[in-house]
């Protein structure tokens, strides 16, 4: 399996990757709207996103959802530890100035305050890593991957550093062919993407049809339609397979007051929902 990812060798993105999917070849991209696009562009390509975060909430990535529309395969929810990486021999002491991505350095904000660390913002984690390492500075020091310690060369000074130790980030799988799995024992999570007809009290009626089927909705997230401020498309996470009766109900109802609907996919449930 080929599975592109945002970010350098060592990031977040491809550590859940090779976790998750191993010995798969991973694919490095500069930006979110890259990754996409490969996976749009290539069908044997699948793209790891970074959907939301326990800590700090969603990252940002709704509108390419929304304008690739690919197919959702599986979510993980994958734990994120964050480390202090500064060059060998490097003391925490020695350490002045903290880079990372704007995520991690809002996740890991008790440790920075506490040794009175500078912040920077960096395109990302494993990026903030290998410039430690080619700036070979020891007042400078990284917040990320265990895996870019290794990758970098670079000395753990000291490890979950991250606020919430039961830091997660659910990560989705998707691609351009659509698959769903057999409807089962499983439990499913089908996600479903749409846009209202304009009328009052449109959303209203539309969820109406959840409450009476009795089905529970996970996520429920607007989202502005391009170049405008009185149009929104909403991105749908729902408990259940599509094939359910309740489920199809649910959604035939939902149909009625749309102007666009679109199956984003039907994938097992992570067992971390569970927890």
């Amino acid at each position: 399996m080929k599975i592109a990812y945002q970010g350098i060798e060592g990031s977040y993105s491809e550590s859940c990757a090779k976790e998750m999917y191993p010995g798969c070849k991973t694919i490095s991209c500069k930006t979110f709207d890259d990754v996409f696009n490969q996976a749009n562009e290539d069908d044997e390509i699948r793209a790891m996103i970074p959907e939301s975060n326990k800590t700090t909430g969603n990252i940002g990535v709704e509108y390419l959802i929304f304008k690739y529309r690919l197919n959702i395969y599986a979510e993980h929810f994958y734990p994120i530890q964050h480390y202090l990486l500064g060059l060998p021999g490097t003391k925490i002491n020695d350490i002045k100035n903290v880079y990372s991505h704007a995520q991690a350095l809002s996740q890991c904000q008790k440790y920075i305050k506490k040794n009175n660390f500078i912040e920077n913002v960096r395109a990302d984690t494993a990026g903030s890593a290998k410039m430690v390492k080619s700036e070979n500075n020891k007042s400078n020091a990284a917040i990320s991957s265990k895996l870019s310690a290794k990758i970098y060369d670079l000395e753990i000074l000291a490890s979950n550093i991250e606020d919430d130790k039961g830091n997660v980030t659910r990560f989705l799988l998707m691609g351009k062919p659509i698959f769903q799995p057999e409807f089962n024992k499983d439990k499913y999570i089908t996600s479903i993407l749409f846009k209202l007809k304009s009328k009052p009290a449109a959303l209203y009626s539309a969820l109406s049809g959840f409450a009476i089927q009795g089905v529970n909705l996970t996520k429920l997230q607007s989202y502005p339609e391009k170049n405008s401020f009185s149009s929104y498309f909403f991105l749908c996470d729902l408990d259940g397979h599509i094939e359910e009766p309740k489920v199809q109900k649910s959604l035939e109802e939902l149909g009625l007051h749309c102007e666009d609907f679109h199956v984003l996919g039907v994938f097992i449930s992570d067992k971390f929902r569970e927890k």
